[in-house]
């Protein structure tokens, strides 16, 4: 797949630009966004998301259009699993809601940075490195585990040690001022509760990255597909939030569903690491073709049907407990 430079510059320049269009038309005013407004701007940036998919099924190839609406399910899937952890952070740190928007898009710019950072040193190390596909693969399947075998993994949120070391480090406001991330009282600067969110978003996004980009590099190797699903993912997150609301917590068996895409990946990442093995003390060098290679299209199957019965199973689960919770 060959991408000129001048389509990565328009590409990038797109992305920054809806950026700044968000930050401008809704964030920059403080505000709760409605239902409607929420539903309609989800709605265009997945339209947008959808219509990038088919340009590049038409100027490319097939394949790369299978690709990109796989890696870009996968990634809006693993999306999802970041707001959960967003809405934990901004419950544990009682961020105002007319305030939340403004974190959301600060999360969505640090999580496109890191993934951009991750995505140029995933691709580094494929062209150079074909065993790094074990390591890839691996981590998966481990993450994957993990997060299957945490249980509720979004019971509630603990400060980690970087925010401790924040808050020794800076004297911090006991309320919120606005919007801000920093004050001066009485000539002393103090930083505000919402910087100590800023920061935490930040660490989380960097774990998430950690995760999300040797996913997708186990569906497409083109840096520019990896690039353009993550940002159409990331893209309309922050309306993501408000239009699921209440509905986050009823995706209870979500992270279990997440779980075993990630070990499917993770699989598939190893099996092709095998067809093209060239490392000495694995099968002495030699290419390993027991098991067939797993197709992209066939993964796009896997995936969707594990969305959709893990929606499904949680959505019956929580009307049934609510039911049944009303009947005593």
């Amino acid at each position: 797949m060959h991408v000129e430079l001048w389509v990565w510059a328009v590409s990038i320049a797109v992305v920054i630009g809806l950026v700044v269009f968000d930050f401008y038309s809704h964030v920059k005013t403080p505000h709760e966004p409605t239902l409607k407004e929420s539903g309609f701007w989800s709605a265009v940036y997945v339209g947008l998301a959808l219509i990038f998919g088919v340009g590049v099924w038409m100027v490319w190839d097939k394949q790369h259009g299978i690709e990109y609406f796989t890696g870009y399910l996968t990634e809006k899937a693993l999306s999802v699993d970041n707001l959960f952890v967003f809405l934990l952070i901004m419950t544990g740190f009682a961020v105002p809601r007319q305030y939340q928007q403004k974190v959301l898009l600060v999360g969505v710019v640090i999580a496109l940075v890191f993934r951009t950072v991750f995505i140029l040193l995933g691709a580094a190390l494929i062209n150079n490195f074909s065993w790094i596909f074990y390591i890839f693969g691996l981590f998966l399947v481990i993450t994957g585990l993990r997060l299957a075998g945490s249980g509720d993994e979004h019971e509630e949120y603990e400060e980690n040690g970087f925010i401790r070391l924040v808050r020794r480090m800076f004297p911090v406001t006991q309320n919120y001022v606005e919007d801000r991330l920093s004050v001066k009282i009485d000539g002393r600067t103090m930083i505000t509760p919402m910087m100590l969110v800023m920061v935490a978003i930040g660490s989380t996004d960097l774990l998430f990255a950690l995760d999300s980009i040797p996913a997708i590099y186990g569906i497409t190797e083109e840096p520019y597909l990896v690039f353009a699903t993550n940002a159409w993912a990331l893209l309309g997150l922050r309306q993501l939030y408000f239009l699921l609301g209440g509905l986050l917590d009823r995706l209870i068996y979500l992270s279990y569903g997440l779980a075993f895409i990630l070990i499917w990946i993770g699989f598939k990442l190893v099996v092709h690491a095998m067809r093209h093995n060239e490392v000495p003390f694995i099968n002495g060098g030699e290419h390993i073709t027991v098991i067939p290679e797993i197709s992209t299209l066939l993964s796009l199957g896997v995936i969707l049907v594990t969305l959709i019965v893990a929606t499904a199973a949680s959505l019956w689960r929580t009307s049934r407990d609510q039911q049944q919770g009303q009947a005593a």
